[in-house]
């Protein structure tokens, strides 16, 4: 059995989409982008459905993940994540099937976020992150769901234009190409990354995983 972070995503909502193909296309693209940026463990890939799934070597390239398909999907889609922490293995090698605790712990993460949408408190709750009884170097739950839970409150927050600002952003664009694809000023950008916390969004992403790039100046609206 192999110890990694997996991830089971969902779409909200789907069955209710104009477009279902439309709507899967769109999903294909964007974990197969995601997949070429993080390299994970097994890349993500849609199992059944509305839902996909994938492993990473950590729990932060598994939060980084998950934020870049929201990002990638939003505004015209959104999508809820479990994380899990421990052990996987392989039933069928020529199906891909896997089963295992970190599987458990993700599906019981996931299913955490669905009940979370219930309550107000917690209504923009679209991640949620739990560890296998016993798994090893397990990160601590409560510190991974705090950021998770903050995060998720900032970018359901955001307006569809800051959707795309922040998308540039972790795609390590300039404010100024952002302004130029936009057809805004720079300093409506940099208003914009200020005004919303973008920047400090970016700047957590970029600390969760070896995947590091350089960080968003919000006040020099450029990368530096």
């Amino acid at each position: 059995m192999t110890v990694v972070a997996t991830v089971i995503g969902d779409l909200v909502g789907s069955r209710t989409s104009g477009d279902r193909a439309d709507l899967h296309r769109r999903l294909d693209a964007a974990l197969a982008e995601v997949n070429h940026v993080l390299e994970p463990v097994r890349p993500l890939w849609i199992t059944a459905g509305d839902e996909y799934q994938g492993t990473f070597a950590t729990v932060g390239a598994a939060m980084q993940a998950t934020l870049l398909v929201r990002v990638r999907l939003a505004p015209a889609y959104d999508v809820r994540h479990g994380i899990g922490w421990g052990a996987t293995t392989v039933l069928d090698d020529e199906s891909g099937i896997e089963d295992g605790p970190g599987w458990w712990a993700a599906r019981a993460a996931i299913e955490a976020v669905a009940q979370a949408e219930r309550t107000p408190a917690s209504r923009s709750l679209r991640t949620a992150y739990a560890a296998a009884e016993g798994a090893p170097d397990a990160p601590d739950p409560g510190l991974v769901n705090a950021a998770l839970m903050l995060r998720d409150e900032r970018v359901s927050g955001l307006s569809e234009r800051s959707v795309s600002v922040l998308r540039g952003l972790l795609s390590h664009e300039t404010q100024r190409d952002l302004a130029d694809a936009l057809g805004i000023s720079a300093s409506a950008v940099s208003q914009r990354v200020r005004a919303d916390g973008l920047a400090a969004i970016v700047a957590a992403h970029e600390l969760m995983g070896p995947q590091s790039g350089p960080l968003v100046d919000p006040e020099g609206g450029e990368d530096r």
